[in-house]
């Protein structure tokens, strides 16, 4: 009788523990040059910047089934900026801007995810929730995020893919230049592949 009630507990909480979900841990690649943060901002009204940060790192969890259970940690290196422009990556960097020498980290640490439903290409959305750190100033941001898919690698990985679209107003973010109300709005898009943790 004893063996009988182990045995219908074990079975209980396999049935039980196969019916969770479990988020799985990724290290975004990075090193792959799988990953992105690009920006654009309207120069005075009459044209577009557009650059990117070139050193960056993060780490998100994740499970298909439950994707409001997502977390996600991304740390950008400030200095990084490049915008295919010396002179105007140094101003960038300077204490007009991001003044990077005092802040030398941007970080975003999601504190929600709530799925949106699918794009027009089938694909799962979700309004991802977090926090981020600029120039010394934490603020609420929305990213509009994708997954594009997940699945083996040919190195013996598994890997899963998102991009995401979000905008910040530089003004939010403490005292930097102003170029007026034109050049206030950054459009940041991020796109980017995780590794699984083995």
């Amino acid at each position: 009788m004893l063996k009988k009630s182990l045995a219908a507990l074990a079975l209980g909480t396999a049935l039980f523990t196969a019916g969770q979900a479990m988020a799985a841990d990724y290290t975004i690649d990075k090193e792959g040059q799988h990953a992105f943060i690009d920006f654009t901002i309207s120069h005075l009204g009459y044209s577009f910047i557009h650059g990117t940060f070139k050193d960056w790192t993060g780490t998100f969890s994740f499970d298909a089934a439950k994707p409001e259970d997502s977390k996600i940690s991304i740390d950008v290196k400030t200095a990084s900026v490049f915008t295919n422009h010396a002179e105007r990556d140094k101003h960038i960097s300077s204490k007009d801007f991001l003044d990077v020498a005092t802040y030398p980290d941007a970080k975003f640490v999601s504190t929600k995810v709530a799925p949106t439903g699918k794009n027009a290409d089938g694909k799962v959305t979700a309004d991802v929730t977090g926090d981020l750190t600029l120039h010394g100033v934490t603020k609420p941001v929305v990213v509009k995020a994708t997954f594009n898919g997940e699945g083996k690698d040919p190195w013996g990985g598994y890997r899963a893919g998102f991009n995401g679209t979000t905008s910040i107003k530089r003004s939010d973010f403490g005292k930097m230049m102003d170029l007026g109300p034109q050049s206030d709005t950054m459009e940041l898009n991020i796109s980017f592949e995780g590794v699984k943790a083995k």
